[in-house]
């Protein structure tokens, strides 16, 4: 290949292969993949791969001088030649603002305005109100009429309460609040629901220590309990400036512990056989009592007539006594002269009623 000019360069004396010579200014083609392909004087070089796929974007092969590489993406541009970002992005602030500081506050609800969401700002009540965007104003709702129900103690769990008269009875009972300052219901307790847990229990245990275990298990107790639990806690919640209102109190069990239930049946057994017992006397004694009462206002009856008329009175408590006492003996008295003749009667009519015997026997 000596002294035979390259094809890509100058001639064999040059340093590199494609080149020609060390000034690079042979007389032979150009490469064709470089800019300006292979017309033009000037400095040739090998082609890298860098070069090959610069050089191709998605338009082709870009021209000398031109800018940097990848694909030229551009959005659609408004009549007039101006783009639509600014648009699109004043667009998006306005949705942005709309959403968050219009609300809408449903009837029975009230909602608490935050400053990025730690500072109490304001209050709103229902209907559309107006705030500031998220995030410098933070609202939250809450519904401030629904009547809330709180178990105590819970299902399946025994909570023991000591009477008055030092018993213990397994009582559970619900409790029905709902807020009635919102703004007092948020700030004012770190936890507003065990507070009003925990201020139930405490009235109820001392609204049961002053009643006694039958008052409270057969029910004539239980209305005076609940109203003086409600009372007790609210007074208390008020107190505390808690924001809640009890709207009442309902006790729905009262069992004995679970350890002498069946000493505790028979107990109340034993109880009421006594009871039945004494209600039976009662009524045995007031019978006994009307009786006699009758039959004192008889005997003065027959006083009073005897008083008028004594003879006529006496003869005719004769006749009557002596009809009472006749009636009960099976022998008959017939007056007749000096002699008093005595007739079996008795005997003749035993006799009448045997049946009668047959002949030959």
């Amino acid at each position: 290949m000596a002294g035979k000019n390259n094809p890509w360069g100058g001639g064999g004396s040059g340093d590199e292969p494609g080149e020609g010579g060390p000034s690079g200014d042979g007389g032979g083609p150009r490469n064709p993949w470089l800019p300006g392909g292979g017309g033009g004087e000037g400095k040739r070089r090998s082609a890298s791969i860098e070069d090959i796929f610069k050089n191709r974007g998605p338009e082709g092969p870009r021209r000398a001088g031109g800018g940097g590489g990848g694909p030229t993406f551009r959005l659609p541009e408004r009549p007039g030649g101006k783009s639509w970002v600014p648009l699109i992005v004043a667009g998006a602030a306005l949705v942005w603002v709309a959403a968050s500081s219009v609300h809408f506050i449903q009837p029975g609800e009230q909602a608490v305005v935050t400053w990025f969401g730690g500072k109490y700002s304001a209050t709103l009540n229902s209907g559309t109100a107006f705030s500031a965007p998220w995030p410098i104003n933070m609202v939250e709702k809450e519904n401030v009429t629904q009547v809330r129900l709180e178990e105590v103690p819970g299902t399946n769990t025994e909570k023991l309460i000591l009477t008055g008269d030092q018993n213990l009875v397994d009582l559970s009972y619900l409790i029905r609040w709902n807020i009635s300052d919102l703004t007092l219901y948020k700030y004012q307790l770190n936890d507003p629901r065990n507070a009003l847990l925990e201020i139930g229990e405490a009235a109820m245990r001392a609204a049961v220590a002053r009643q006694n275990l039958d008052a409270v298990l057969t029910g004539a107790g239980r209305a005076e309990i609940e109203q003086d639990v409600r009372t007790a806690m609210q007074a208390r919640l008020d107190a505390y400036r808690s924001g809640i209102s009890v709207q009442g109190i309902e006790i729905n069990k009262v069992d004995p512990p679970a350890q002498v239930e069946e000493a505790f049946k028979d107990v109340s057994s034993a109880q009421q056989d006594a009871d039945a017992a004494i209600n039976r006397s009662r009524a045995v004694a007031q019978q006994t009592l009307a009786r006699a009462q009758g039959d004192a206002s008889e005997f003065n009856d027959i006083y009073e007539e005897y008083r008028m008329a004594p003879e006529v009175t006496r003869r005719r408590l004769y006749y009557e006594t002596m009809e009472q006492i006749l009636s009960k003996t099976d022998k008959t008295i017939v007056e007749g002269g000096n002699v008093t003749p005595y007739l079996p009667l008795p005997e003749l009519k035993r006799r009448a009623q045997q049946p009668a015997l047959p002949q030959g026997e």
